[in-house]
């Protein structure tokens, strides 16, 4: 079950990197019908396909075939993303201020073990120390 568990987040992570949603994969049959339906209309192949889609002739594609556009907003990967992200560093720098680090001298300390406890039996080996 772990490994079941780390391989299933380990491909989240991963598809997440790619910016993939689960929305993109069950998309993926609109994906299929649509290139099917070029493929008999036009005679395109999967790399024109691709290409009239996602790739440089796409606004030519959208311009001719307008009546296509609500397939065209079906399909898989056509969200964008944006994430704004600022990345602030602030130096708050006070003068006088002392920043260095004062590393302390191991001074053996004054600590003592008293026995409060008396055993009939006597001293044994598991005794804890008397000296720390």
């Amino acid at each position: 079950m772990t490994k079941f568990f780390a391989i299933s987040s380990a491909l989240l992570i991963l598809f997440q990197s790619f910016n993939l949603d689960i929305n993109d994969v069950l998309e993926m049959d609109e994906l299929v019908e649509h290139y099917q339906f070029h493929s008999r209309e036009y005679g395109d192949t999967i790399l024109v396909f691709l290409s009239k889609h996602y790739g440089e002739l796409k606004t030519d594609h959208h311009q001719k075939h307008e009546e296509e556009q609500k397939d065209h907003e079906e399909l898989p990967f056509q969200h964008q993303y944006s994430s704004p992200t600022t990345i602030v560093f602030i130096s708050n720098k006070i003068p006088g201020y002392d920043t260095r680090i004062q590393v302390l001298e191991n001074n053996p300390g004054n600590f003592h073990y008293f026995d409060f406890y008396t055993s009939l039996l006597g001293d044994s080996p598991f005794q804890p120390p008397r000296l720390a």
